[in-house]
């Protein structure tokens, strides 16, 4: 009988880790992430109906148009949970026509659990087999950093990746990262994913932090060096929310080369037209390099 597999083996990653291909993905082609957000106004702006098949028109037609183009595309998970299980399946095909498009998905799940719970969420979004797999997918570390650690470590075992929430823009994060000072929430949340990262070689490793683009000078004012992290930093806010290139390199600073800039809406209502989105996404992409 042949020998079974030591754990070590068992642990060797399906495929190049997550940071490093973000990484090839970024020079290559620019900071840039797509997110898809399939808005019932969006959908409504596009002349399609509010309900699955409307979402997979949308989806695909992003999909085709930046494919491409972007690092990343970014389906926002709440807005196919609304309309079910047929919602789901279009998730599905969408991460699956990402794939072969060749561009990296980051499910925006943001899931978050304890125990059998977390392993579960894991297992649907990081696992090779599973339809939902992406290549990476958002968490909420807030029933504390290490309750991740099922989702940390499937991504390391298939090559994927994680975006763990720090700093959000949303004005009601601050009463829970904020909290601490110069011993803040954040800060802990930013020291537990640059430890983690030291697993990886390569310019970054594969879990990543979300830091919102608009939240101004939170990093100063708490005391937070992005630079030790080594991952790559998901930024949502670029253009419709406010953000401009310009604001990304002052409130990242020496950081910034390590950003990966987030704008749905801002390319999303230059659809249906795929050249219009495609029109979007290159000047998005320019304002990103000239910084």
């Amino acid at each position: 009988m042949p020998e079974s597999a030591s754990p070590q083996q068992e642990q060797q990653p399906a495929r190049e880790s997550f940071g490093s291909r973000l990484a090839a993905a970024m020079t290559a082609r620019g900071p840039l992430c797509v997110g898809i957000d399939p808005h019932p106004q969006l959908l409504a702006e596009w002349g399609l109906n509010d309900d699955a098949a409307g979402l997979e028109r949308f989806s695909l037609t992003v999909v085709e148009a930046v494919a491409s183009l972007a690092a990343a595309v970014k389906p926002q998970v709440a807005l196919y949970e609304r309309h079910g299980s047929a919602g789901m399946a279009v998730l599905e095909r969408t991460l699956a026509a990402s794939s072969e498009a060749g561009v990296l998905s980051i499910a925006d799940a943001k899931r978050g659990d304890i125990g059998s719970t977390m392993a579960a969420y894991a297992d649907a979004w990081l696992r090779d087999g599973s339809s939902l797999a992406a290549d990476s997918v958002t968490l909420s570390p807030y029933l504390g950093f290490e309750s991740l650690r099922p989702a940390l470590d499937l991504a390391a075992q298939y090559g994927r990746g994680v975006f763990v929430l720090a700093l959000t823009s949303n004005p009601e994060g601050k009463s829970v990262q904020h909290v601490g000072g110069a011993d803040s929430v954040a800060r802990r949340i930013v020291a537990e994913a640059a430890a983690e990262n030291r697993r990886y070689d390569g310019a970054l490793g594969s879990v990543g932090l979300v830091v919102g683009a608009t939240i101004g000078s939170a990093l100063e004012d708490l005391d937070i060096d992005l630079g030790p992290v080594r991952g790559a930093i998901l930024a949502p806010g670029l253009g419709a929310q406010g953000a401009t290139p310009a604001d990304l390199r002052a409130t990242f600073g020496a950081a910034y080369p390590s950003v990966l800039a987030t704008s749905s809406r801002g390319i999303l209502a230059a659809g249906p037209s795929v050249a219009a989105l495609r029109v979007a996404t290159g000047e998005t992409l320019d304002g990103l390099r000239s910084e």
